[in-house]
């Protein structure tokens, strides 16, 4: 793993939070993108090397929606630059970690991701990131 690429922040709205998010970074957004097979929209800011990633559920049953069910607002994930995104899961399930999808699949930001289960990483949901 290089560097932290982003914090994932669930929000319920997107409207409220993007303005929020834009003061209090003293930074605009710099992107939003529709993420269906998550079912989620993500709005974006760059903080030095760092992003941040505001989602917010577009479906009910999504699995942003019942985080927020379940803990409410806030930091949701932390994600990690790699180069090699199967090299690095690998890696990792050799290390025991338990990975949540077998292969890496399309993410926002032009990414390809994976994740792991937050079990195995102290109640961190931790993902992976390779731009493609």
């Amino acid at each position: 793993m290089q560097k932290v690429e982003h914090i994932g922040i669930a929000v319920k709205n997107l409207a409220i939070s993007v303005p929020l998010f834009e003061k209090l970074l003293n930074s605009p957004c710099y992107k939003t993108e529709m993420v269906e097979t998550e079912k989620v929209n993500t709005a974006f800011f760059q903080q030095g090397e760092t992003k941040i990633e505001l989602l917010e559920s577009t479906d009910p049953n999504g699995v942003i929606a019942k985080f927020i069910e379940r803990k409410g607002e806030g930091l949701h994930h932390i994600a990690f630059d790699v180069t090699d995104i199967k090299a690095e899961m690998k890696r990792l399930q050799d290390e025991g970690f338990v990975l949540l999808n077998e292969e890496p699949k399309p993410g926002a930001d032009k990414k390809l991701v994976c994740f792991l289960h937050p079990k195995g990483t102290n109640g961190v949901l931790i993902e992976l990131c390779q731009s493609i």
